[in-house]
Parts: C-alpha cells; structure tokens; sequence
C-alpha cells in the first residue's frame, strides 16, 4: 500500500486538518513564511482601513509550535481527532466530529483569541480533542510521555505540562479548549439527559450529506469495517421504508437493509 493509500484510508477530517497543520507549519518555521501573517491579530480581521485577512480565523488553529511542535503537535492532533471521528460514541452521524470542530473552534476564538489575546490557537484545540477522548474511553491506559495513568486524566496532564515548561498565561490560553470541549458536552448531552431540555446544537442536513458515504463503499469503525447499504435505486428488489435513521456508527447511510422481507416459503415447499 503506497502512501497516498494510507493517507485517503484515513479519517478525512482528522487527515486534512493534519496535512494542513504540517503543509502551513514546516514553511513557516523553515522561513519561508513570516510567522505574524498566520497568527490570530483580530485588529487584522476587523478592520476598516485595509483588506480583512479572514484567513487568520482558521490558520491560528493550524500552526505548530516551532522545532519539537512540529512532530508532537501533529502527532496529538491526529491521534485524538482520529480516534474521536471513528470511535466515539457521541460522532454516530456523518459530519458530527467536524460540527464539534467548528464549535470547539469558536469558544476557543472567543476565549483565547479575543479575550486573552493567544495568537496560537492549535494547543487548545488538542486539548479540547485530549478531554473529549478522556469522556470516551476514562479508564483506558495511556502513557504521556514516561508517566502512565488513565485517560480520565489525560487533559489536566497536559495542562500541567504547558504550566511547567511554559507560563501560566499559555496554560490558561490552553484551558480554553477543555472548557470549550466541556461547553460542547453540555449542549449536545449533560444538558438534554440530566436538564430536561432539547439538545441545543445538531448537525445540519447539508453538512450530513456532504459527509455522508456513497452507498457499498467501506467505512472503518472502531468494532470493524462496515458496509453502507445500497441506494434503492441500484437494486433491482424492491425495498420498504422504515424508520431506521441509518446513522453513521452502523455504517448504513440508506434505509436499513434488513427491514426488508421476501415472500417466504413454506417449510419442507417447493
């Protein structure tokens, strides 16, 4: 399997913010690009004077840290975001992992970008992936560097980590993304099972059908690879509608095929 293989066998989401993150940061700490023209500077963003440079919205979000950065911060951002977009329980629809991104993404900016003035915005992004997969899988083993603990207390690790080798201000602009993460957990969960309200963010149909897998084309769970069903249209049986969503986590994107029954024949028939 050749290397653009494994990379389209991929989560799609998980590898394109990856190969963004490293096609944008390898140039820029190489020289090739200035630093200050990818950083969050909303004064660059909201301005009457010039040009708004509307890309600093999403580039903040894509660039590493410089030297040890570049390997570790791809790493973490494609380990979490990969695990999260093919196993997590709460991602069962197609788009759901990108609508959690664009949210997480704008508590972040709000918080971090505008109220603390972070520049760099991608460690709270991990972080928020890091407390989002702690909720998924709390007890599993990991090891952060030579400690090993359960997952449950992946996120405070690395905050602990930035408060160490960095300052308390970048770990702050670092919580961002747990409480981000956390404001993402409230409105699509603690809030609709334990509020008794509505679940107050879903993912729109537009963003579901983009993501969405073409009928009998594979897509890898975290208890195998299935299958999504057939569109009626290319099959030459008829087929009843049921009430099955066929939401992503079973791999179907169709009515569920097995809702559909032949004539039968009678035992010991013709």
């Amino acid at each position: 399997m050749s290397a653009m293989d494994v990379f389209w066998a991929a989560p799609p989401v998980a590898r394109t913010i990856t190969a963004a993150a490293v096609l944008l940061s390898v140039p820029t700490w190489m020289g090739l690009i200035n630093p200050y023209y990818v950083v969050f500077v909303r004064e660059r963003i909201f301005t009457l004077t010039s040009i708004p440079q509307l890309w600093r919205i999403i580039t903040p979000f894509l660039l590493t840290g410089p030297k040890f950065g570049l390997l570790m911060d791809p790493y973490f951002l494609y380990t979490y975001g990969s695990q999260l977009e093919t196993e997590a329980t709460r991602f069962t629809q197609p788009g759901d992992f990108f609508i959690y991104l664009v949210f997480v993404a704008v508590i972040i900016l709000l918080l971090g970008g505008f109220y603390l003035g972070g520049v760099l915005l991608l460690n709270p992004l991990t972080l928020a992936l890091a407390y989002t997969y702690a909720q998924e899988n709390p007890n599993r083993q990991l090891s952060y560097f030579i400690v090993t603990f359960s997952a449950k207390w992946l996120p405070y690790a690395m905050l602990a980590m930035t408060l160490v080798t960095a300052t308390p201000q970048e770990a702050m602009l670092q919580g961002t993304g747990l409480i981000a993460a956390h404001a993402y957990d409230f409105v699509t969960r603690i809030w609709p099972q334990y509020g008794g309200g509505s679940r107050l963010l879903t993912t729109p149909q537009a963003v579901q059908r983009f993501f969405a897998k073409p009928g009998g084309t594979a897509q890898s769970r975290g208890a195998g690879t299935a299958f999504a069903a057939r569109p009626a249209a290319a099959a030459n049986v008829p087929q009843q509608q049921t009430g099955s969503t066929g939401g992503w986590a079973s791999g179907f994107s169709g009515g569920n095929a097995w809702g559909v029954r032949g004539s039968g024949r009678r035992l010991g028939g013709e």
